[in-house]
């Protein structure tokens, strides 16, 4: 009989990807379906039915290309905050509110103040995109009063379409909306604060648990064997990593797709006064896996070079003198939510706002991409501040890791060993994860599942050449008030 292959879902900002690799991590089968979605102003949301109808459409792609094969198990991951209200069927009741959907921000400081002694002892603050303001908003506009009204996670929508029935959460999706990942419940005393029935809210599980098995219609839909176990999955975030095979303390991934998003392992639950690190629970042992999520990366470029011929602006970067470039914090958007906390915040290119429309273009493209290169190493050093272990090799992943000359700027900025991996998509993070859930061993599944392509080493000449400049962006971040009592230590 064949060996089984491992499947991996990814429900990304704009696509949602499946993805099938063998015991050995080679890919067997993938497949991709667009998502869209509606923005207007603070407001971001997806259309829930179309989840599952895309996810349905690319596993039965997948399942044609298995030739056979049989499935071990699969899992979902999915964007972190991403809520919606269901039925008690599960059937939606509203849209998804995204990630970075911050409609519900003036109602951060009451879920804060509700449950500060809890998110201190969890090491971190409410966000304006976090899901429990926007229960809040829910609440304040009257639909939590409605009959048989659940909260759900984007991911639950896909599992409960597999399983046939609601499913539980995991952990990893419900820290945003209040779960207390220390005393593995929901927090009641805040909840009654908050005025929030505690009916409303999914039971939650931990990463790596039986969610149930594809029954016969989800079979029919996509082409999966009736019985494959569905696993309860994690952020795409943590899927990342998770696909980068960073799970020893230390060890981080640096996903730079749209945004930039640290995640990485520690011994020890960090704790940041600020409340921009965030801390998930590892799916193995007693470890915590802090980071954050950036609004600046890849996406600056996308936006501000719009139809560029980005390999040949590279190209002309290449013969910058990067270190003489002006400052850039490249924020296209309002609002930063880490490496620090700051919804005032505005992106700005030298002495100016972020405008590169009448400057030297391959000057301020390597601007563009040293400011990136400079948060996150102010990210790392706000990680370091609050207590994780930031002593590497750290992986990188995400769309813009298939830039070489950007890998390298970013490897020499950080002064740290970089590892990029042969196939770093979240997806096989997912895949990692049903594998191990299924053989008892998830570090031991990343370590067959992932390969890495090659290593970087750090020029140390170059960091010492790049650092003032770095502490130029720092000092320009505390005088607008947003780095305030913050000092890289």
């Amino acid at each position: 009989m064949a060996e089984p292959v491992w499947i991996g879902v990814d429900l990304g900002t704009q696509s949602v990807r499946a993805l099938a690799v063998d015991d050995e991590g080679r890919t067997v089968a993938a497949a991709a379906r667009p998502l869209r979605g509606r923005r207007d102003g603070a407001r971001h949301e997806q259309d829930p039915a179309s989840w599952w109808e895309r996810t349905a459409e690319a596993l039965a792609e997948l399942s044609g290309s298995l030739g056979g094969r049989p499935v071990g198990a699969l899992a979902v991951c999915a964007t972190s905050g991403t809520v919606l209200l269901t039925g008690p069927a599960g059937v939606p009741r509203t849209p998804g509110l995204m990630y970075d959907d911050s409609r519900a921000g003036a109602l951060a400081a009451e879920a804060q103040e509700a449950g500060a002694g809890l998110w201190q002892h969890l090491g971190y603050r409410m966000q304006p995109a976090w899901a429990l303001p926007k229960l809040l908003w829910w609440r304040d506009a009257g639909l939590l009063a409605d009959s048989g009204v659940r909260l759900a996670h984007q991911p639950d929508v896909v599992a409960a379409a597999l399983v046939g029935h609601p499913v539980a959460a995991d952990s990893s999706h419900a820290l945003k909306s209040g779960y207390d990942l220390l005393g593995e419940r929901w927090p009641a005393e805040v909840l009654a604060r908050l005025r929030i029935d505690p009916g409303l809210l999914p039971e939650v599980v931990r990463p790596g648990a039986v969610l149930g098995e594809v029954c016969r219609a989800a079979a029919a839909r996509t082409g999966l064997p009736y019985g494959t176990p569905v696993i309860a999955g994690m952020t795409d975030g943590c899927a990342a990593q998770l696909g980068a095979g960073a799970l020893e303390a230390g060890e981080w991934n640096a996903v730079l797709g749209t945004t930039l998003t640290l995640k990485g392992v520690s011994t020890v639950l960090p704790r940041d006064p600020a409340g921009a690190v965030y801390s998930h629970r590892a799916p193995y042992g007693e470890l915590w896996l802090p980071g954050g999520a950036s609004s600046t990366g890849a996406g600056a470029v996308r936006e501000l070079f719009p139809g560029a011929d980005l390999a040949a602006l590279t190209r002309a970067a290449a013969k910058v003198n990067v270190a003489g470039v002006p400052v850039c914090y490249p924020l296209v958007g309002h609002g930063e939510r880490f490496p620090f906390v700051a919804s005032g915040a505005r992106g700005f290119l030298g002495d100016g706002p972020l405008d590169v429309s009448t400057g030297d273009r391959a000057r301020d493209f390597a601007a563009v991409c040293l400011g990136v290169a400079h948060i996150e190493r102010l990210a790392f050093g706000v990680l370091a501040a609050s207590g994780a272990d930031v002593g590497g090799p750290v992986t990188f992943t995400g769309g813009a890791a298939r830039n070489p000359w950007w890998n390298q700027l970013r490897c020499d900025m950080l002064g740290m060993r970089v590892r990029l991996p042969a196939n770093p998509e979240p997806a096989l993070g997912m895949a990692v994860l049903a594998a191990g859930a299924v053989t008892g061993d998830i570090p031991a599944a990343a370590r067959r599942l992932v390969r890495v392509l090659r290593t970087l080493e750090p020029d140390p000449d170059r960091n010492a050449r790049l650092t003032p400049g770095y502490e130029v962006l720092v000092a320009a971040l505390t005088e607008r008030g947003w780095l305030a009592g913050w000092t890289d230590r």
